[in-house]
This record gives C-alpha cells, structure tokens and sequence, in this order.
C-alpha cells in the first residue's frame, strides 16, 4: 500500500492505536478522537513528510495531509485495525460544551460531507444548464439528473439516522429505520387527501391542524424529508433507550426486542412531540439566522467572510455548516455560505504572488498544487502549507474575503442548494426562478476582487523575499514583519560547527523528520558543551519562541536550521537563554544561545541537535567525516551548481 508507512508512523505518533478511540476524515483531514492527547508526539508529526499540520479542536486531535487524505485514512485504517467501532472511553464526554458540540456535528456530517457536496454541485450545474438553455425543467435528462442530486437531499434524514445514531453510541441501522417512518409517504401524503379533524394552537405562528391520532392522542404531521433537526434529536433519545433495555432485557431476547421496544416508543413520540417542536425550532433557527443577516448584509459579510478560514482552523465552521444545511430544508436558500464564497480565490491570489515573489524551492513547490486546491475549494493544503508559516498571505486572504463578502452581502447573493466551495459553489448562486440575475453576478465579482486584491497586497506587503520556508512549516516564527529586501544569491560555502561534541550520522537519530532527511541534510552532534554559536555569518531568519531551534540565512544563501535536542519544543523555553532576535546579523563563531544540557537531560530528553541545510537542492553538498568536532571546526562544504 502506497501510504502504508506513512500510516504507521501516524498511528505511532498520536499514541498507538490503543490511544486511538476513532477515526475519520473530512477532505485533507484526519481527524482522531484520543483517549489521551498527551501520549500524541505533535512536534514529531508536524515534522513528517507527508503531514501538512497538526490542530487541535473541538475534542479532535485533527492531522492535516491535504487532497489526499482519502487514500491515507484507508492506509491507517488498514494498518491500526480500526473498521469496527472503536470503544467509547469514559473520558470522551469530558470537554467544555462549545467542543462537545462541535465533535457531535463533525462527527455526524463528516462521513456524508463528500456525497453531499457532490449531489449539491449536481444540482448547482443542472440548474445552470436550464438557465443556459441547455436542458428544460420538463425533459427526461434534467429530471434523472435532479433524481440524482436531490435524492439525497430527500431522503437526508435517513443518512443522519445512520450517521447520527452511531455517534450517539447506537444501532445505525435502527436510526435509518426511525428516519425511514418519518419520511414515509403515506403519512406524508396525509394532510393533502382529506380535511384536518380539529386545528391545534389556532390563532398562534404553531397554529397546526390534526389530520390523525395515534392511541388518541393528536399528531401533527410535519414534512420530514430534507429535514435535519428532528432525526438528530430522534436518535439521541433512541441511543439512550436502546442502551436501557439492552440492560433488562434478556440475552435470548435481545437481539429482536431491544430494536422493537425501541421502535415502538421512539418513533410514536416522534411523531407526537419530538419532530413537531424540533421543525419549529428548526424554522425559527432559519428564521433567526436570516433575520441576524438582514439587519446587516455587509457587516455579516465581511464578519464571515474574513474569519471563515479562522473558524476552519480551529473547527467552528461545524456550528454554521448545519444552519447552512436546515436553511436550505425550511426556507429554500442560504445566506450564509454564500458570504464566504470569495475565502478559496482570495487565497489563490495570494498564493499566487507568493510563487512569484519566492525564491525559495520549497515554496515553490507547495504553492501551485495549492493554488488548484484552493480554487476547487480545498484550503488547507495553502492555508497550512504556505501563508499561514508565512503570516502575512493569510491575513491578506482573510482581509480579500472580508472585502468579497462585504460585496456579496451589498448584492444579496444567497446560495439556493448546498454546492461544494470554490468553482463548484458557483451554479448555487443561479435563481430558480430569474436564473443568472444580479446577485449571480455580484457572486463573480466578488471573486475576482478577492483574488486581485490579495495578490496585490501580497506581491507588494507580504514580506516573501524576507522570509524563508526553509524551516520546519510547524515551527515558522510570528514574529516577522512585510518587507521587499532581496534574497542573497546562492554561492559556494563552508558551514562549521555550532558545537562541540560527537559527531553522529543524521539518519542514525532517533527522529523520523530529521533521519529521513525531510528537513534538510547534514549531521547530528552530540554536545559536550552548551554553547551553541553560528557556523556562518549571515543572518537570522528564524528563531523561535520557545529557543530551541535557529535558522540562520548565510551572506551566500545558505539556509541553516539548528534543533537542539530532541522534541525539546515541550520544554517551552526552559533551559535555554539567547539575547538575539530574529533579523539580526551574526559571524561566524558569534555565541547564538546556550543551554542547560544537564536540565534538558534531567528532563527526560535527548541532547541530539541536528544540524541541516534546508536548502540543500541548491547545493553539491560534502559532510566532512570526523568523529568529534570542536566548535567552529569545518563540517560541511557546500558547492553552488
């Protein structure tokens, strides 16, 4: 299997597999649920080859690895054995409320996220080849097409009963059953066949009229299908009863009566008192969320606009998706999606003027296949791969949002059905009934302002010239400011060393990123000395805050990184000192730091400080071989090609 090791050593790295209680994935995400986060090396995974980033969110211990992830879920599943259901732990439900809400919503929509977006972008584009002329609403093409789109959309509730109900910890298929009574279209075709008995609440917004009873007690039928709320809460109180009766019922039993007892009293009550006042909660949160977004189309535009990769970052964006979704269901259509429409080519612009500006290979290299992901709508290969590490890119696409949302909140541009992000949102801003209408239009501007205005505000403000991609993407300092400076050209240059102690080989320690020589090449010292000074004269490009790393640009463009010791990113700045910062200019043998090797020891870590040129594609490289090295001694010389 392609990404089989690479699967191990993710399984390794959150803690093992028996750390893991599940795992799924969205589209560049792993997303694991841990019973303990503390056992996860976050240091060693933000390292590998093969992983964008590590976020920690909503309950989640979330691996970012790009379009891709798809293959390497079915890699670490395969190697951690987890198709079966994980068993819950105890400590799951721990976790303040904001986070256990958005790991219930992540874990219900997440398994359906892809089939939901590719029924929406179905849907978007048979509505744009009716508005062209290409199809009419009565010929068979269109309608097998909008079958195959909107079918899931209909029978959505069945979906959440399965994925629901296995988040809640029950029978997934007893949730589709509960779903399937809902949706069922004898009842549903009830109210148009016939006159009510009596009205319930009359003169009231609840005013409903009572077509039949079930034991006496009135039902107030309600259209379930493309509903949301009522199958959520439905399963939840099935979760729970289920698992009371598997407690009393007796093994010879269970296996039937458990689901019939369930059945019984769960889809009744339903019917009677769950489902109707969960669709009224379900049209008074549409209502309350159009409501919040007429009182200011602009501000709510550049308020989500602007922070919807925040809210990506750190797992909000669960809490909208569903009110996305229920607006879609109860009043046709959708503000709020459609106010961050503009968020994938704001950063495609940005990225964009990065891959001009840079000179740096590495750069190079990540920012073209994310620009394509950014503008089919996945963001996180160039969020976390390239202007997030470069700070200013990210705030530039975040401010390009804001502006594209302010316009698409001017113009009223609303989403009609639940489409993908990026090029694929596009067909979800036609009308249904005006078609290409001015709203639609603002949609295009709104996209093609975003992207200019953050390519030029990062071409001309972002700094890329100044700052380097040569250190590790998860260790990129904040520190740095938007500058113009030139890039020193690549020449010959002769790196000594830092330290003084044994030499090691770099593929010998015991770190997967640096052994591998993901990170750049070089050699490994074991110090005896906790002097750490510079083996060039140039300048410091990164100095992090918690001390224990450096990367030093030479005057020849040599791009150094020194890690000193071992995952010692935990100690948080303890044990070492420095009076530098990052833009100052050092020479050769100018004391950089020094460190407390007995405290770091003491601590549990190693001393092993990898020392390697990031920039090495660059360069004919040659590691002087010795044993020991005293500090300034010649240990590799570089040769431009």
């Amino acid at each position: 299997m392609k990404y089989q090791q690479l699967a191990r050593d993710i399984i390794q790295h959150v803690g093992g597999k028996e750390n893991v209680n599940s795992v799924v994935h969205c589209i560049t995400r792993l997303r694991f649920k841990l019973k303990d986060e503390s056992k996860a090396n976050t240091e060693a995974l933000n390292k590998m080859d093969g992983v964008v980033t590590v976020r920690k969110s909503g309950g989640q211990y979330q691996v970012v690895i790009g379009n891709h992830v798809a293959d390497v879920y079915k890699a670490v599943v395969a190697e951690g054995g987890f198709e079966a259901k994980a068993e819950v732990d105890q400590d799951e439900e721990k976790g303040n409320l904001l986070n256990r809400f958005i790991d219930m919503i992540s874990g219900i929509f997440t398994p359906i996220l892809a089939v939901l977006v590719a029924s929406g972008v179905l849907k978007g584009f048979n509505a744009l080849f009716v508005a062209v002329g290409l199809l009419n609403e009565q010929g068979g093409t269109y309608q097998i097409l909008n079958a195959i789109g909107d079918g899931l959309f209909y029978f959505l509730p069945v979906i959440l009963g399965y994925t629901a109900m296995k988040k809640f910890g029950g029978t997934p298929f007893l949730g589709m059953v509960i779903a399937m009574a809902l949706v069922y279209p004898d009842l549903e075709g009830i109210p148009a066949s016939g006159e009510p008995l009596y009205t319930l609440f009359a003169g009231t917004m609840y005013e409903s009229p009572v077509y039949i009873e079930f034991l006496g007690i009135p039902v107030i039928l309600m259209t379930y299908s493309m509903s949301v709320i009522p199958i959520i809460i439905a399963t939840f109180f099935a979760a729970k009863l289920e698992t009371t009766f598997a407690k009393f019922v007796p093994d010879v039993l269970k296996m039937f009566l458990v689901p019939l007892l369930t059945m019984l009293i769960i889809i009744p009550l339903t019917f009677i008192i769950i489902g109707p006042i969960a669709t009224w909660a379900s049209q008074l949160l549409g209502a309350a969320s159009v409501g919040i977004y007429d009182l200011s189309p602009i501000i709510a535009g550049i308020f989500i606009g602007g922070l919807w990769l925040v809210f990506v970052m750190f797992g909000l964006h669960w809490g909208l998706v569903p009110i996305a979704i229920n607006n879609f269901a109860t009043i046709g259509h959708d503000p709020i999606l459609a106010l961050i429409f503009a968020h994938s080519f704001a950063l495609a612009g940005a990225l964009t003027a990065v891959i001009i500006r840079s000179r740096n290979q590495k750069t190079k290299a990540l920012a073209p296949p994310a620009i394509v992901s950014s503008i089919f709508g996945v963001t996180e290969p160039g969020m976390y791969g390239v202007a997030l590490p470069l700070k200013w890119p990210f705030i530039f696409t975040a401010v390009s949002s804001a502006v594209g949302g302010a316009i698409l909140g001017m113009f009223g541009t609303l989403g009609y059905n639940m489409a993908g992000l990026g090029v694929f949102q596009i067909p979800s801003f036609i009308h249904p009934e005006e078609g290409l209408n001015q709203s639609f239009v603002a949609a295009i501007i709104s996209m093609l302002v975003a992207a200019v205005l953050s390519f030029v505000l990062t071409y001309f403000f972002g700094g890329i010239r100044k700052q380097k991609a040569g250190a590790e993407a998860s260790e990129k300092p904040s520190n740095t400011e938007p500058a113009n400076d030139s890039e020193p050209e690549v020449k010959s240059e002769v790196i000594t060393s830092p330290l003084t102690g044994e030499v090691r080989k770099l593929e010998e320690i015991d770190d997967t990123a640096f052994a591998s020589g993901a990170l750049g090449k070089g050699i490994a010292i074991e110090p005896i000395d906790g002097k750490l000074v510079s083996p060039v004269s140039g300048t410091i490009s990164a100095l992090f805050p918690t001390k224990h790393a450096i990367g030093i640009t030479s005057d020849n463009g040599a791009e150094i990184l020194i890690h000193v010791g071992l995952d010692t990113v935990q100690l948080e700045g303890k044990y070492f000192e420095t009076s530098l910062q990052q833009g100052e200019r050092v020479e050769k043998g100018q004391e950089l730091l020094t460190f407390d090797i007995d405290g770091i020891q003491e601590a549990g870590f190693e001393i092993t400080t990898p020392v390697v040129v990031t920039n090495h594609e660059q360069y004919q490289l040659k590691i002087i071989e010795q044993s020991s090295v005293t500090a300034e001694s010649t240990v590799i010389e570089l040769t431009s090609k």
